[in-house]
């Protein structure tokens, strides 16, 4: 099968995930208490998250059959139940796919049983869809590591999946918000878009630092930090400096979107033109969840590449 099922496979499931963990959470940072329990303004979210539900349960279902798959050295279309039950009961791996399933379905349920209750739903796909993300540090580099700092590991690996996903999941709202739709119906959400870009920055923030901290553990863990002009030499050291400077982007367009865009949207809908203004940073957001997209795949990308001083080794 190769690496790049693999990757393809890891990349979906991280981008499914972190968008149903991040949409779930924005009302939450984003919407006053009315806001949050107000169906019509849920309901932009509510289609996305139950395709997001349904999506990630195919390609968790999908990814377990090709790790089963590889494992045993095997064609996907070779692998049985009966090996599929070994791999979910035997190794840490299926015990976390498994956990995962069983969230993707709670977070499912959630949305048909509480359509009407949009504040329990996002609660629910909230603790549901940080879960799944939970699991993915059951693979990848965080699996390989063991004793205390394995443990320390994972939890780094954890926190830095979610608040990206917190991130991520805001970019992703705040486009659902700024869509092109009728003038009338535009220009209240964008307005309830630009409340929720000043109500973001503090959360913005707070994510940015805990990725920046996480990250500097994780690399700790994986290669050690003093090694990283070392790497530089080697595929995983070049993807990953790629993928500090997608994040560097990310920032700098946050920046702008902060103290740039923001004010001039929120100063064209007082003035009642705002098409100018709307699409300005509704390029600049759908710039920014390029990068964000950039940056999954390549970190879907690392997780299958030994790090140089493990390769060394």
């Amino acid at each position: 099968m190769g690496d790049f099922p693999v990757i393809g496979i890891r990349f979906a499931l991280y981008a499914d995930l972190m968008l149903l963990t991040g949409l779930a959470a924005f009302p939450f940072h984003a919407f006053d208490r009315d806001e949050r329990r107000n169906p019509v303004l849920t309901s932009t979210f509510a289609s996305a998250q139950r395709w997001l539900c349904m999506f990630g349960l195919l390609v968790s279902a999908i990814g377990m059959i090709v790790l089963t798959a590889n494992m045993q050295g095997i064609a996907p279309l070779s692998v049985d139940l009966a090996m599929l039950r070994d791999m979910v009961r035997e190794t840490g791996f299926g015990t976390a796919w498994l956990v995962g399933i069983i969230a993707l379905l709670v977070a499912a349920g959630a949305i048909q049983g509480f359509a009407g209750r949009p504040a329990i739903t996002a609660a629910i796909l909230t603790v549901a869809g940080s879960t799944t993300l939970a699991t993915l540090a059951w693979s990848g580099h965080a699996a390989a590591t063991e004793g205390p700092a394995g443990a320390i590991h994972r939890i780094s690996d954890i926190l830095h999946l979610i608040a990206a996903a917190i991130w991520l999941g805001a970019i992703a709202a705040f486009l659902l918000l700024l869509r092109p739709r009728h003038a009338v119906i535009l220009s209240a959400q964008a307005a309830l878009a630009a409340r929720s870009l000043d109500r973001f920055a503090r959360v913005g923030t707070i994510c940015v630092l805990v990725i920046a901290a996480t990250g500097l553990i994780n690399a700790q863990l994986i290669f050690g930090i003093a090694n990283l002009g070392r790497s530089a030499t080697a595929t995983y050291g070049q993807l990953l400096l790629i993928k500090l400077l997608l994040f560097g982007s990310m920032l700098i367009l946050a920046g702008a979107n902060r103290w740039r865009l923001t004010p001039r949207l929120s100063a064209s809908l007082a003035g009642g033109d705002s098409r100018i203004a709307i699409n300005a940073i509704r390029r600049s957001l759908t710039a920014e969840a390029l990068a964000g997209v950039a940056i999954l795949a390549l970190v879907a990308w690392l997780g299958t590449l030994a790090p140089p001083s493990i390769s060394a080794a």
